[in-house]
């Protein structure tokens, strides 16, 4: 079952607003109230889509969540898939559908199931799959979850969905961290993958920036200014209690957690200048990295835990570069563009995600990093601090559309796109959790 977060409430501070870990490179933009909870709107046709119907599930009329509903918007989401009309046809687990009327409605496969609240309180919640082309039952699962987690219920009916048809990981039941400013207040949530069902992890008086989950999704390290000066906190998600890393004389700013868990990549400026450092991420004596008359900051560990991805201006602009992580010569990575920023690594290795100012716009790039090719795969003009999914195959960002600061979910060729939309206000630093295990 899942627990409402503890809140832990910082006290207020003197020290002057500021909001980036890139104090000294990036234009701040202007910060309005923020909303926690939104609504998914997605966007976009992509090439190859399989043609999915989720029937609505027996009885969920009476359920406080719609599971159907979830798990069809889970699974378009992630541009693998088109629903299929299946208004009015409510089957559940144990029906045997006319497999010839769904082909007839080009599904290629159906998901049944049905939804019951029971004596206790809580919801038995049961599915079925079927490959309606190949007239196969792909089987099924049941769950028996207090009513707090019928959308966790319905996010891991479409990691199986997912799974079963595509043969990768599904990503729906993991989790997001983001940061939201309203009026003179901080916030820390975290939320399900589609943004939903947010709870606040830290509320505060003075800026959080930089959240970051750590390898096995139980922590968060972040930047606080609550002290009159950034540091760096690891916060305990389930229970709430936190502990200070990072407090050095100076800045101390863009953590980032190696694979294992041990250590965080961090910028000090502590010995002049910002560069970049490793520390033990139960604290204690900072290893410096690099050693450039720059500003070195943004680091990120590759999956594997061979390299260190950063940002750094020793070339004049700000651009990505990498070493290895006992730190060492770094070779430079962007070459396209004259400023390169908020680099993320997919966890297969494969891609690299950062932002390019073209103009005056900063937009959302995905280069491949065997080949070296960059392709921008947005059209809004004030992106930033994107984020792999587990599965490498999605990315979080956020950006300003409309006119309104929006969290946003793309496909790495950037073809579906789904709006994370709060009704108004800051909504940024989006950092996407690791698998949750089972």
């Amino acid at each position: 079952m899942k627990k409402p977060l503890p809140v832990f409430q910082t006290t207020p501070s003197a020290f002057p607003v500021s909001r980036r870990a890139l104090v000294a490179a990036l234009a701040i933009s202007p910060v309005v109230p923020a909303l926690a909870q939104f609504r998914v709107e997605v966007s976009g046709v992509g090439l190859t889509q399989l043609p999915i119907a989720i029937a609505p599930f027996a009885g969920e009329g009476s359920s406080p969540q719609k599971i159907s509903a979830i798990i069809k918007a889970d699974l378009e989401r992630s541009g693998q898939f088109r629903g299929v009309d299946a208004s009015g046809d409510q089957l559940d687990e144990n029906s045997r559908p006319d497999l010839n009327l769904w082909r007839q409605r080009t599904a290629d496969s159906l998901a049944v199931g049905s939804v019951q609240r029971m004596g206790d309180g809580r919801y038995s919640v049961r599915f079925r799959l079927w490959d309606v082309v190949k007239g196969q039952d792909l089987g099924g699962q049941s769950y028996t979850v207090p009513q707090a987690d019928l959308r966790l219920a319905a996010h891991r009916i479409a990691d199986f969905i997912y799974e079963k048809l595509t043969g990768e990981r599904g990503i729906f039941s993991t989790r997001i961290a983001y940061v939201t400013k309203t009026g003179s207040r901080y916030a820390l949530w975290v939320a399900d993958a589609d943004g939903e069902n947010a709870q606040a992890a830290l509320n505060s008086p003075e800026p959080i920036i930089s959240p970051a989950w750590s390898s096995s999704g139980n922590q968060l390290a972040y930047v606080s200014f609550e002290s009159r000066k950034p540091v760096v906190y690891v916060h305990t998600v389930s229970s709430g209690q936190r502990r200070l890393v990072a407090n050095f004389k100076g800045s101390n700013s863009a953590p980032a957690w190696s694979p294992d868990g041990s250590t965080l990549a961090v910028t000090l400026s502590r010995d002049g200048g910002s560069q970049l450092y490793t520390i033990p991420a139960s604290g204690g004596e900072p290893k410096r990295l690099t050693q450039s008359a720059g500003i070195d900051t943004e680091p990120v560990y590759s999956a594997d835990g061979r390299y260190i991805y950063f940002v750094s201006d020793r070339g004049g602009a700000p651009q990505i570069y990498r070493m290895g992580t006992s730190g060492g010569n770094p070779e430079r990575v962007t070459f396209s563009g004259s400023y390169n920023i908020s680099p993320a690594i997919s966890p297969d290795g494969r891609w690299l995600a950062y932002i390019s100012r073209v103009g005056g716009a900063f937009k959302l790039y995905v280069m491949d990093l065997a080949g070296g090719t960059a392709t921008a795969i947005t059209d809004t003009s004030s992106d930033e601090s994107p984020s792999f999914a587990p599965n490498s195959k999605l990315i979080v960002y956020a950006t300003n559309l409309q006119g309104r600061e929006a969290l946003m979910t793309t496909t790495l060729d950037g073809k579906i796109k789904a709006r994370l939309a709060g009704q108004a206000g800051d909504i940024r630093e989006p950092d996407w959790g690791p698998f949750q295990k089972q």
